[in-house]
């Protein structure tokens, strides 16, 4: 089951001149939903206004919309794309500043996670695909994701998420994740500063290290310290915090910071 909606109203047709399909010029939250109410709303929403200011689109106020949609679709488990698009427009990079955005809604069940990711851990493999460094983009959930698509097409079966470098070499996140290790006691998480996505889940986490009293550094990690780490996790917001079993087939030690932390997780949002 699926739902779609463009700019309120159900239906799966965009114009061909919108400017996400020409340029990928627009931005998208992946949100999880449960039982007919979207997780962690307002952090996605601070996020999409953000990247929308700094790409200078003016965000609709459609927050009552998304709401009353996911609620409507009553899905015990369900998975929101919202996609906003600085419009449609005349070919040619140049927009008119009085276009007015689009945005799309697209709304499908999803299975619960399987505990044995959680339990066992999942394994990952270092891609050939490198992110560029571009600071004007840094940070945000854009449109433009071809190396995550390319990233994804190199990921076989018996893997389920990759491990994404920078063109110097350095760890950045996961195709589909963001990346965290332990090592002697200390939380580390790349600097995403120049590449790569600011994950809703990261932040998250980042602020359960403080709150735990754990140490965490944000800073530029080398490959293989995530190899010789005490152990490795990985985080968005449908999955969770999921530790990691091997990287490129050498295994990774399964320790006790991923499941307190998503222990914490989960109190946090039980008390919610």
């Amino acid at each position: 089951m699926e739902l779609s909606f463009i700019n309120g109203q159900a239906g799966h047709l965009l114009p061909v001149a919108d400017r996400g399909l020409q340029y990928g010029d627009g931005l998208f939250e992946t949100i999880l939903c449960l039982d007919g109410a979207a997780q962690r709303f307002e952090l996605h929403w601070e996020r999409l206004r953000a990247g929308c200011a700094r790409l200078a689109i003016a965000l609709p106020e459609i927050r009552a919309e998304l709401h009353a949609a996911i609620a409507d679709a009553a899905l015990p488990r369900a998975v929101a794309k919202l996609i906003v698009t600085r419009g449609s427009s005349a070919r040619g990079y140049a927009c008119p500043a009085a276009v007015a955005p689009n945005w799309i809604l697209t709304i499908a069940a999803a299975p619960s996670p399987d505990p044995a990711r959680y339990r066992d851990g999942i394994a990952l493999m270092t891609c050939h695909t490198r992110l560029p460094h571009d600071r004007l983009l840094a940070g945000m959930k854009h449109l433009n994701r071809l190396h995550q698509v390319l990233a994804r097409a190199e990921l076989g079966e018996q893997v389920q998420d990759g491990v994404m470098l920078d063109q110097q070499g350095s760890v950045i996140e996961g195709v589909l994740s963001n990346l965290f290790l332990v090592q002697r006691g200390r939380v580390l998480t790349p600097d995403l500063s120049q590449c790569g996505v600011c994950g809703i889940l990261r932040g998250e986490v980042m602020a359960a290290c403080r709150t735990l009293g754990l140490a965490l550094e944000v800073r530029a990690v080398a490959p293989h310290e995530l190899l010789d780490a005490d152990e490795v996790f990985v985080t968005n917001v449908l999955g969770g915090v999921v530790p990691v079993r091997s990287i490129d087939g050498r295994d990774i030690p399964r320790g006790p910071v991923a499941r307190q932390l998503r222990e914490q997780l989960c109190h946090q949002d039980a008390l919610a």
